[in-house]
């Protein structure tokens, strides 16, 4: 989870490779709509994210129901639609890539083809709502790497493992 422009995509491919699990780009999952509005540099309504969110629980479950693992990219910014996504999903980690505006920003102003664009960036700060301790998250700084951050995930998720 984090804002646009936090590393999410590059990261979660990364990380992906490294567990051996399938990947999945969240924006993918977006209805037309959504991605027509932010194109239009309109940000998105809770109304708007909720038969996303939908989608990205659908495809979590339907892992889980064949016994594979994933890793999945996800804005995430409100604990509701972290609670649809993850809500009840014990087996579910929740990874923060957690950045500062000024960082985030100027990735994205190098950023080319993504519909998302650097002015919906205060409104996606404004909605975030970090993770608080009772979701278990593990929290990431972005200034580094991404290889950096994806072998930083791969060791705590590693601690997280019960012994043997």
């Amino acid at each position: 989870m984090g804002v646009s422009g936090s590393g999410k995509s590059t990261v979660a491919a990364l990380l992906a490779a490294a567990l051996g699990c399938q990947f999945q780009e969240g924006d993918d999952l977006h209805p037309r709509e959504n991605v027509e509005k932010m194109h239009g540099e309109t940000p998105l309504t809770d109304a708007d994210r909720l038969p996303w969110l939908r989608r990205i629980a659908e495809k979590i479950d339907g892992w889980r129901a064949c016994g594979e693992c994933g890793v999945l990219t996800c804005s995430a910014l409100k604990r509701s639609y972290r609670d649809i996504i993850i809500g009840g999903r014990h087996d579910v980690v929740l990874v923060y890539l957690k950045g500062a505006r000024d960082l985030i920003h100027q990735r994205l102003i190098a950023r080319h083809e993504h519909f998302m664009p650097v002015a919906l960036l205060d409104s996606q700060f404004a909605t975030l709502e970090e993770p608080t301790p009772d979701e278990h998250p593990i929290i990431v700084d972005v200034g580094r790497k991404p290889a950096e951050i994806a072998l930083e995930i791969v060791r705590r998720l590693e601690d997280r493992q019960p012994s043997s």
